[in-house]
């Protein structure tokens, strides 16, 4: 629990100081660019530096694995070379029946032991690294010595205890080359050992002398080495500060090494047990406080090996270098991108900095507000729409201004001639009630039906029951029949169900008007007018039909174009669109579609047997018959 609460402390607190850094980042547009272009820098340049890194140091590991080796593979041979020489150095020169014959006799024979003398300087005289030769005759317990004393060449003879207990020597007898080898890095001399000098001493051969005959021991050559030819040799490896070298004979006695105690905590740890041919001369080890990669050359011959363990984090100084040299140059890269990125975000974001200001004022009530159009940018276009729409708000609003004033004007002219609409039915009613007394029955019918049209007329409704439109027809067409008689001729077929349909005051009348217009005017034989309405799948469709000569094909696009033009133009009508002889069927399309929708509209088609006016109403409709 208490882990729990110092995650929500810590989250709440992470939460409190970098919002309102995100706040404050996050109210410009040229912020977040910045941010965003300095996160693709900064993500381009660390997975480019890591990749850089990664390939780095496996191509250091792998050259140091290719250079090391080969520099081992050669050392390795020449040290080779070296123990060969060794070898052939410790084997009788001369005879060896002759040395054995010498051995066996040195001690009752002066000429043998004169012979054994000499051949014992030859010896020293061939090699500058001997330091020291010892010739240990088993039978007589003694040894012939060589040294250098005081400049001149001694040969000397000394007792000697036996030396069956010796470790070097239970070794030469055990091995197939009658040989072995006696390192002086980490083992003492053993009691009952020669008095050599370690310090000047690295390495003790001793080879076994035996009878051809019985194949018994007869005596030791010894050759003691300094190490001037060795450190001649392993000099060709190259050695830098924290590697490591050490020479190691087949029985894991180190013989060359830089550290002892390097040497002792890797071969207490198993190292020298885990070098074969089999793992390719290189394998990962480590101590305690390092990681190395030891790289080995195993002798083929005898199976010496020549070792040297590398620390990695020395392979990878030079990756690391690079990696801390890429980090600065993307520092300087990130810094650099930020200046031009800060100063090209900000061209950027000038002018919708500036947009955004003249949007702020224009939205508190400055219609003057005009945005700087620089290019031909995304940003130019908006800000060049932005003052079209401003001078296009400005005009409208001087329009509706002025359509207030013209408003106003007729408010209080309507007021003025408010008493006429009442007078004219009055008057009408008066003439009425005047007819009735002197029996004229036909003038009554006629001054009702006029003043009941009147009355409809300015009535205040814009949309009307479609029974009420047709009561309204009837009594028009009753004046109308006045005039023209029993030339016209008028027929209903109304669905019952579209009785209540809702439909444009004086609707039907401007469609009938055009029949009148454009059939009954123009010829003088009878005319039938057809009023209808009926359903379709999509519509509720009224249809004023006659039975005329139609109108001209001429005529008759141009009255369909007219029904094309926006309803913001009408009241711009001149000649050549036909005037006022069709802007009674635009306003009646214009209602239609800002009543109903754009579904809603006229449909005109006329040939020369007659002309069919639909009005069609989209079925399902604000008031519309489902």
């Amino acid at each position: 629990m208490q882990a729990e609460e110092a995650a929500i402390i810590i989250k709440t607190t992470l939460q409190k100081l970098f919002e309102p850094m995100m706040e404050r980042i996050s109210r410009r547009l040229a912020n977040k660019l910045i941010l965003l272009f300095s996160i693709i820098i900064i993500l381009v340049v660390t997975s480019l530096t890591f990749i850089s890194y990664g390939m780095l140091r496996k191509e250091s590991v792998n050259s140091s694995i290719a250079s090391t080796s080969n520099n081992l593979l050669l050392v390795g041979r020449n040290l080779e070379s070296y123990l060969d020489g060794i070898e052939q150095l410790s084997l009788p020169q001369i005879s060896y029946d002759e040395i054995t014959y010498a051995i066996l006799h040195e001690s009752e024979d002066y000429a043998s032991k004169m012979y054994v003398e000499n051949y014992l300087k030859n010896l020293y005289f061939s090699r500058k690294d001997l330091e020291a030769i010892y010739l240990y005759v088993i039978k007589e317990h003694k040894y012939y010595y060589v040294t250098k004393e005081n400049y001149n060449i001694t040969v000397r003879v000394a007792e000697h205890p036996p030396i069956e207990n010796l470790t070097w020597y239970k070794r030469a007898l055990k091995s197939p080359n009658n040989r072995s080898y006696q390192s002086f890095v980490t083992d003492s001399v053993e009691k009952g050992d020669y008095p050599v000098n370690t310090d000047t001493s690295f390495m003790g051969y001793h080879r076994l002398l035996r009878s051809i005959a019985s194949r018994e021991p007869q005596a030791v050559l010894s050759l003691y080495f300094n190490s001037s030819v060795t450190d001649e040799i392993m000099k060709d490896v190259p050695f830098a500060e924290g590697e490591h070298l050490m020479y190691v004979s087949p029985d894991n006695d180190p013989f060359v090494v830089d550290d002892e105690d390097f040497f002792a905590k890797s071969a207490a740890s198993g190292l020298l047990q885990q070098l074969s041919p089999a793992k390719g001369g290189q394998l990962t080890w480590s101590d305690e406080e390092e990681k190395y990669l030891v790289i080995y050359d195993i002798n083929k011959k005898e199976g010496w090996k020549l070792i040297k363990p590398i620390p990695y984090k020395e392979i990878y100084e030079a990756a690391t270098t690079t990696r801390k040299l890429n980090y600065s140059i993307g520092l300087l890269f990130l810094i650099a991108s930020v200046i031009l990125v800060s100063f090209i975000s900000n061209r950027i974001t000038s002018p919708l900095k500036n947009l955004s200001l003249q949007m702020k004022r224009f939205s508190t009530g400055s219609f003057d507000a005009e945005a700087r159009v620089e290019g031909n940018d995304e940003i130019a276009y908006l800000s060049r729409h932005f003052n079209k729409m401003v001078e296009k708000t400005n005009e409208l609003i001087n329009e509706r201004y002025k359509m207030k004033i013209v408003e106003k004007n007729a408010v209080l002219k309507a007021l003025e001639a408010e008493i006429n609409p009442h007078f004219l039915y009055n008057a009408l009613q008066a003439i009425s009630t005047k007819a009735l007394k002197n029996n004229n029955d036909d003038i009554v019918e006629m001054v009702d039906n006029l003043a009941l049209t009147l009355r409809y007329c300015i009535s205040g409704r814009d949309v009307v029951q479609a029974s009420e439109e047709l009561r309204h027809i009837e009594r028009y067409l009753a004046l109308q029949k006045a005039r023209f008689g029993n030339r016209m001729q008028v027929v209903y077929d109304w669905e019952e169900s579209l009785k209540e349909l809702r439909i444009p005051k004086l609707s039907i009348q401007t469609l009938v008007e055009n029949c009148i217009k454009h059939a009954l005017e123009k010829v003088s034989s009878t005319v039938t007018i057809r009023i209808e309405a009926h359903i379709t799948p999509a519509y509720s469709v009224i249809s004023v039909m006659d039975n005329g000569p139609g109108i001209s094909p001429e005529r008759l696009e141009q009255v369909l174009s007219s029904l094309q033009i926006q309803w913001e133009e009408l009241g711009g009508d001149s000649a050549e669109d036909g005037g006022h002889e069709s802007i009674g069927l635009k306003n009646l399309n214009t209602r239609l579609k800002l009543l109903y929708g754009e579904d809603a509209g006229l449909v005109i088609s006329s040939d020369e047997y007659g002309t069919t006016m639909d009005m069609r109403l989209p079925r399902g409709g604000h008031g519309q018959h489902v």
